[in-house]
C-alpha cells in the first residue's frame, strides 16, 4: 500500500506547503483513494509538487463534517469527474467549537457555499453504518462504543431555532484497509482516522470488530490530543502502544506535545509525517 500525505499541519517537503487540515492519498491493489481533502485547494498544489495525478482517484472518503477536512471537495470535483465522495449522512449540519471557554464566532463545520453544495451534490454518497468498498476496504460509518472519558473536545450543533446542542460527532468515520502479502495472506488492518473526535480507542476497537480475528497493522490519525493534559494523552498513547501495531503516524490535531510523547513511547514504530511525505507499508 502506498500512502502520500497531501495536506498536513507541517511539511518539510520543498514542493509542498502546509495548512491546518488533512488529506491523504492511498493506493492499494484495488483502489486509488483520497482520505479527506484539507481546508482549501492546497491539496492540488501539493499533488502537483509530488507529481500525483488526482484524475486517477476513484474514491474519496470524508472523515467528518468539519472545514479542515472538506474545504477541497469543490475543487476536487472540478478536476476529477468520476470519483464518488463518501460522506456521513449527518455531516452537513452547522457546528461550532469552544475556544478557551468561549464559543467561536465562525462555524467549524463544512463551509461550502450554496452554489458549491449544489455543484457537489450529485457526487456525494451518504453513509450511516459500515460501507464495504471491497472485501478488504471499509468505511466505518458511525463509530460505536464511545463514553465520556474518550472525548477530548466538545462541539455544538446549531438548530433551526438558533439554539445550540452538543454534537455527538456521530458523523465521524474512519477508513480501514486490510493489507495482504504477495500470497494473498492478510498482514493486518491499517486504519485512517481524520480527528478521532469519537475517541482513539473506540476507533481502534471498532476496526477490530469489523475485521474479527485480524491484528491491527497501522494507524494514521489525527488523534485530537493537542488540548488534553499530559496524564490523559499519555494514558491514551499507552493504550495505542498496547495494540502493538507496526506503524503509528500521528498527524494533524494530535498536537506536537502528543506527537513527542508518541515518539518517546513507541520509538521506531512512531512514524513522523508531514505534507509531501510518501510511505509504502
Amino acid at each position: 500500500m502506498k500512502v502520500q500525505i497531501l495536506v498536513e499541519n507541517r511539511t518539510g517537503h520543498p514542493a509542498c506547503m502546509a495548512e491546518f487540515g488533512l488529506s491523504v492519498y492511498i493506493e492499494t491493489g484495488e483502489r486509488k483513494l483520497l482520505f479527506d481533502l484539507g481546508a482549501s485547494d492546497l491539496f492540488l498544489h501539493n499533488a502537483k509538487g509530488v507529481r500525483l495525478d488526482l484524475e486517477q482517484v476513484d474514491t474519496v472518503v470524508i472523515s467528518h463534517g468539519h472545514f479542515d477536512h472538506t474545504g477541497g471537495v469543490p475543487s476536487f470535483c472540478k478536476i476529477n469527474r468520476n470519483a464518488k465522495i463518501f460522506l456521513h449522512e449527518k455531516a452537513l449540519s452547522e457546528a461550532y467549537a469552544m475556544e478557551n471557554g468561549k464559543m467561536e464566532e465562525e462555524p467549524c463545520s463544512i463551509l461550502w457555499t450554496a452554489q458549491q453544495r449544489e455543484q457537489v451534490r450529485d457526487r456525494l454518497v451518504y453513509t450511516a453504518g459500515a460501507e464495504w468498498l471491497t472485501e478488504d476496504i471499509v468505511i466505518s460509518g458511525t463509530i460505536p462504543g464511545v463514553n465520556d472519558s474518550e472525548i477530548t473536545d466538545i462541539f455544538y450543533l446549531k438548530q433551526k431555532d438558533g439554539s445550540l446542542t452538543e454534537d455527538p460527532m456521530d458523523h465521524e468515520q474512519f477508513l480501514a484497509v486490510r493489507e495482504r502479502d504477495e500470497n494473498g495472506v492478510s498482514r493486518g488492518i491499517f486504519v485512517f482516522s481524520g480527528c478521532s473526535h469519537r475517541g482513539v480507542i473506540p476507533c481502534l476497537n471498532y476496526a477490530k470488530t469489523l475485521y474479527p480475528g485480524e491484528k491491527l497493522l497501522g494507524f494514521l490519525a489525527g488523534m485530537h490530543l493537542y488540548n488534553t493534559d499530559a496524564d490523559k494523552r499519555k494514558a491514551i498513547l499507552m493504550r495505542v502502544a498496547g495494540e502493538e501495531m507496526e506503524y503509528v503516524l500521528p498527524v494533524h490535531c494530535t498536537g506536537i506535545h502528543a506527537i513527542c510523547d508518541a515518539k518517546q513511547i513507541l520509538g521506531e514504530r512512531c512514524v513522523l509525517a508531514g505534507a509531501g511525505d510518501q510511505f509504502t507499508f
